[in-house]
């Protein structure tokens, strides 16, 4: 069996961590990935795809990434489901980051 996801994307908003009560880290990151054929108009379309992001991953991730920040992201697909508020079933998948690649180049300094 095989589980594994590799992504190309451009974050959507700052990542930001929170910390558990056991001591881990996380964050939660939506990764905006264009996909590589045009649709019926012309135009190419765009996924949004929420990446879960654990401990030191997360960390670096929160500290050298932002908004707009061109990222690989390595992991795997999860799937899980919960009830909302009016009982009906919902479900969710997820991608958890194994390793995250940053691909944005730094901007110059300016002298």
């Amino acid at each position: 069996m095989l589980n594994q996801v590799v992504l190309v994307g451009r974050l959507t908003e700052d990542p930001e961590i929170m910390s558990h009560e056991n001591g881990k880290k996380t964050s939660s990151v939506v990764l905006a990935v264009q996909r590589t054929y045009k649709n019926t108009d012309g135009i190419y379309e765009t996924d949004f795809i929420r990446c879960i992001l654990w401990n030191v991953v997360a960390e670096n991730t929160c500290v050298y990434c932002h908004k707009g920040d061109l990222v690989g992201v390595k992991g795997l697909i999860k799937t899980s489901s919960y009830e909302d508020k009016d009982g009906n079933k919902k479900y969710a998948t997820d991608v958890v980051a194994e390793k995250i690649t940053f691909l944005s180049s730094k901007p110059k300094e300016e002298k």
